[in-house]
């Protein structure tokens, strides 16, 4: 059989772009593969008009030029879900978005293209909680350790600095009666700087003469981190570590990864040896822009999909049943709560008058409760604010919900929003992130009839679990007292429904779809990288960093069974 590669990587997000990386540097020949467009190569001088080249193997093909000239600071031309360059869709943005079915209200923040969710991440990279591992995961939280570091030291992930909403989150969280933490293996309630994979400010952003326009080495706290970071003199030194920015450069660096952008996988192809049983040879691929279709073989496959994707593959693609292929989705089940303060409690704590949730890394500070989930401080662009604080709430609209002198709920509109906006610099909000429970009920499934042009199309379903409620309550109560001791004067939460899904992880679990290698029980040769192998949902923390470490491993696992 012609082999196209030894390793042929299924999506060039998160997991999939390390596994390339870590499986060059051993030598092995990796074709990775991406349903999106690659934006800042010279192979695609106009990644979203034409198809340009196949594919690429050479870090010389990146160009920081072409990446300014694709990522604006424009919201809707960067985030909007339906038309926007990180949308889940093909290159060309005159096509419509590839479809995802929802059973309730809500929308899906992931992204297509190489680099994947990571174009648009937080770059929040904190570990798993402890004891949402040891004793629960088929392999140890202390196993899971040295994949951590590596990870930290490659993105590299370092404590965020402090600007002005940061420092208010502290204060108001010290008044509360919290301690600070000083660890990544968090055990207790506390907490602490965010662990974020971008890159520490140029020592001399408070110099006078310090111009923001220059091509810096380091973050410059400008405040657009949701809409895809271009700070750096090159695609290598872009501050946020997204993996287009940090593991492609250095899996180019290998000469053993070739990256083929604007290709959908579409079905796994297998061999059934009666002495081996089943294992995957290949994959049927098709173009996103001329719609050819073609076989690609190679000795192993890693799905790197997604968590949605990748199940949706292995069910297209007519694997093996297993009850737990695309079930146990858990979703964090967010919610946000906002605290407006006066300018003079602002003076007295800060020395300026407002909070200014826009400069600075999108979320620099965290509260850790293991066993209930996370707080985040968060602050971005007007757009992404009040979409996610205003827009979408299971409590209908604020206008219609009885009065309360100092808290507010609902979708805010009208002369309502207008007002909660203009106080938009004197704001903190607070991300609710909870520890959801695994359920088999909730995932994703197929939809019998609709097809699009990679096959029936996924569906999604996702209700929160008895027991995540109180959690949740008691989490918003929490961050609720924190704005309320740092002196907020109203406090507005969102109540936001659980079919918000940003944070989403579990569909293909470790130990019920794959062995502890996370290698498909079912199928040999057949490997998953990517949030949908991930055990639970880590306790609360962000997931990105634990996909990043287990497929670290699992590239070490691969090598040792199969080169």
């Amino acid at each position: 059989m012609c082999l196209d590669a030894d390793v042929i990587v299924i999506g060039a997000g998160g997991g999939g772009a390390v596994i390339a990386k870590e499986l060059g540097e051993k030598g092995i020949s990796v074709l990775l593969l991406e349903a999106g467009p690659w934006y800042g190569n010279q192979k695609w001088p106009e990644p979203n008009k034409h198809p340009g080249a196949l594919s690429s193997s050479s870090e010389t093909d990146l160009s920081k030029k072409i990446l300014d000239k694709c990522f604006t600071d424009y919201e809707a031309d960067m985030n909007d879900l339906v038309s926007g360059k990180f949308r889940w869709g093909p290159a060309d943005r005159d096509q419509k978005p590839w479809f995802r079915g929802f059973q309730q209200k809500g929308f899906i923040w992931q992204n297509s293209g190489v680099g994947g969710t990571t174009l648009q991440y937080l770059a929040n990279s904190p570990r798993a909680y402890p004891m949402a591992v040891d004793d629960v995961w088929p392999i140890s939280y202390r196993e899971m350790i040295p994949y951590y570091e590596k990870v930290e030291a490659t993105l590299p992930v370092k404590p965020a600095p402090m600007t002005a909403k940061e420092e208010l989150f502290f204060y108001g969280a010290k008044k509360a009666g919290w301690s600070l933490l000083i660890t990544n293996n968090v055990t207790t309630p506390g907490y602490r700087p965010q662990p974020n994979a971008i890159l520490q400010p140029d020592p001399q952003i408070n110099h006078p003469g310090f111009d923001f326009n220059e091509p810096h080495l380091g973050c410059t706290l400008r405040g657009h981190c949701i809409n895809g970071c271009k700070m750096g003199p090159s695609i290598e030194t872009v501050a946020k570590r997204s993996t287009l920015v940090s593991y492609i450069p250095l899996a180019l660096k290998t000469g053993n990864v070739v990256i083929q952008p604007n290709t959908f996988v579409t079905k796994i192809l297998t061999d059934d040896d009666s002495t081996r049983g089943l294992s995957a040879i290949g994959v049927q691929v098709r173009n996103t822009w001329t719609a050819e279709t073609d076989e690609l073989r190679a000795k192993v496959i890693v799905m790197s999909a997604g968590v949605i994707e990748t199940p949706r593959l292995w069910l297209n693609s007519k694997l093996p049943d297993n009850p737990w292929v695309g079930r146990g989705l858990t979703n964090h089940w967010f919610d946000c709560i906002t605290g407006i303060f006066d300018e003079r409690v602002l003076t007295n704590i800060l020395g300026i008058s407002e909070g200014l949730p826009y400069i600075g890394q999108t979320s620099g500070a965290r509260f850790d409760y293991p066993g209930l989930g996370m707080l985040l401080a968060f602050g971005t662009s007007p757009g992404a604010y009040s979409t996610l604080l205003y827009g979408s709430s299971q409590s209908g609209y604020a206008l219609f919900n009885a009065p309360s002198p100092t808290v507010l709920e609902g979708v805010i509109t009208g002369s309502m929003l207008k007002k909660v906006m203009s106080d938009y610099p004197r704001t903190l909000s607070i991300a609710v992130i909870i520890d959801d429970e695994v359920n088999q009920r909730n995932g994703i499934s197929l939809d019998p009839v609709r097809m699009d042009d990679h096959g029936h199309v996924p569906i999604l379903n996702y209700q929160p679990s008895k027991n995540d409620i109180p959690k949740r309550e008691y989490l918003t109560r929490i961050g609720a007292d924190i704005l309320k001791k740092a002196g907020a004067k109203q406090i507005i939460r969102t109540n936001m429904p659980p079919g918000v899904f940003i944070h989403i992880h579990s569909t293909m679990r470790i130990g019920y779809v794959t062995d502890t290698n996370c290698e498909a029980l079912q199928v040999k040769r057949l490997f998953i990288a990517d949030n949908s192998v991930l055990y639970n949902s880590l306790g609360g923390p962000n997931p990105t960093l634990t996909t990043q470490a287990l497929a670290t491993r699992t590239a070490e696992k691969i090598s040792e069974i199969y080169f």
